[in-house]
């Protein structure tokens, strides 16, 4: 399907784009193409990657490559899906899914809702987000395949968890094949993980629920014998539960 000329309104701010392994939750080992987007509506004392818009983004050269290129932001949906569709051809059946990354892509969905329709002729399309934003996910539903959603809990975030939004949220989510994800640390509540097992529970009960411990200077910052306990506690409540640490990590990839 031909790309129309763009208009600013078709246009997104981004971090970068890059193909690598997906080291987080249900999907981990899949080869994906990332999208960071920037912005994020929330600022959770535990993230890890930048999200504040920049002059230029930076697109990798080829799949893995490792070498990337400059490109000015805002971009449009014209240079992404020619880059992309480049990726493809060289190497089909590679890329399990387009991931959309970020920050928190929904806090552009705008041009997403322009933009998703042709991307996911060339991938299906995989949201990682940070569940907080369920009205901009409505608009985006029907072009969706994949839901990675976050549940930001207060002990870690430094926010009051937002308990409504990620209600609301996850009845929307709940219509396409996904999970939710946790991150905690050493100090995380069990009360905390276990409302939020049974908030999807009474919710999305198919949905597992993946515990995700949090990562320092490139280790795992919690031990075996919490994490243990963490998902005892949960599994009387919610029993499709794993515990998956952020293993792209372990492995040196982006």
């Amino acid at each position: 399907m031909p790309v129309q000329a763009m208009s600013p309104t078709e246009e997104a701010k981004l971090i970068e784009v890059f193909s690598s392994i997906q080291g987080e939750g249900l999907w981990v080992g899949c080869r994906q193409i990332f999208v960071r987007f920037a912005d994020c509506n929330l600022a959770c004392r535990y993230c890890d990657t930048p999200h504040q818009p920049q002059p230029n983004c930076r697109i990798e050269d080829a799949p893995g490559s490792g070498q990337f290129r400059s490109l000015p932001n805002p971009v449009s949906l014209e240079i992404l899906h020619g880059i992309l569709s480049q990726w493809h051809r060289n190497v089909p059946g590679m890329h399990h899914s387009l991931s959309l990354t970020g920050g928190e892509p929904l806090a552009q969905v705008e041009a997403l809702q322009l933009w998703l329709p042709q991307l996911r002729e060339l991938l299906p399309v995989y949201l990682e987000t940070n569940g907080t934003l369920p009205a901009a996910l409505e608009k985006i539903i029907c072009d969706i395949d994949y839901v990675s959603m976050d549940f930001k809990l207060e002990s870690l975030s430094g926010a009051q968890t937002p308990w409504d939004e990620h209600r609301e949220f996850l009845r929307i989510a709940a219509k396409r094949e996904g999970f939710v994800k946790v991150v905690v640390g050493e100090q995380t509540p069990v009360s905390e993980l276990v409302q939020a097992a049974g908030l999807i529970h009474e919710i999305a009960p198919q949905m597992p629920l993946i515990i995700q411990p949090l990562t320092e200077q490139g280790r795992c910052a919690v031990r075996g014998t919490v994490l243990l306990q963490l998902q005892q506690e949960v599994s009387r409540i919610h029993s499709p539960v794993r515990v998956i640490p952020q293993t792209h990590r372990f492995i040196d990839v982006v």
